[in-house]
């Protein structure tokens, strides 16, 4: 029974995720496997074509994203990760930037930048928001005053308390003891 279940399982087809590719540079989220249910020979022909459209279930956590999201799926013998930070793909050596979990639905542009964490290398990519930066007036006024911060469900702040007009209010719904 072992070796049918062995003959007739299709092992997932394996990839690198990238989420954009720029001139001399890979945003790689990681590694996935892609619909275990699909025909091998013809996921693989969709990605030889960039055409794949199923599902991407990204390696370590499960999550699943749809293939649109992405700029490119290569399969893991096509890309090869350098110990100096760097991957060879299409007979050519990319920068690579590391894309965290939070910009792998990201539907705009990233943008590069050196890692900070502690003992960090290489680079990070974060949301690009030149865009936005740029539309913001430089010479419009910020608002006088004090923000306060709460939970979403908390209630607005109370006003104070005047006892004068709670009483009378009691008085004509007829609660006042």
């Amino acid at each position: 029974m072992l070796k049918l279940k062995r003959l007739f399982h299709r092992p997932p087809v394996k990839v690198w995720v990238i989420k954009q590719i720029d001139r001399d540079l890979l945003h790689l989220c990681g590694q996935a496997e892609l619909d275990p249910k699909a025909k091998r020979k013809q996921v693989l022909a969709e990605l030889a074509r960039g055409e794949y459209r199923g599902a991407v279930r990204m390696a370590g956590g499960g999550l699943v994203f749809n293939a649109r999201l992405f700029a490119a799926l290569i399969p893991l013998d096509e890309l090869t990760l350098t110990d100096d930070g760097q991957a060879r793909w299409r007979e050519r050596l990319w920068r690579v930037s590391q894309v965290p979990q939070r910009c792998w639905s990201f539907e705009g542009s990233l943008i590069a930048e050196p890692a900070s964490h502690v003992g960090g290398s290489g680079l990070v990519s974060s949301e690009d928001v030149s865009g936005i930066r740029s539309r913001i007036d430089p010479d419009t006024p910020t608002l006088p005053g004090e923000v306060t911060f709460r939970a979403e469900d908390e209630l607005e702040a109370p006003e104070p308390f005047d006892s004068r007009y709670a009483t009378r209010s009691l008085k004509r719904r007829g609660r006042h003891h």
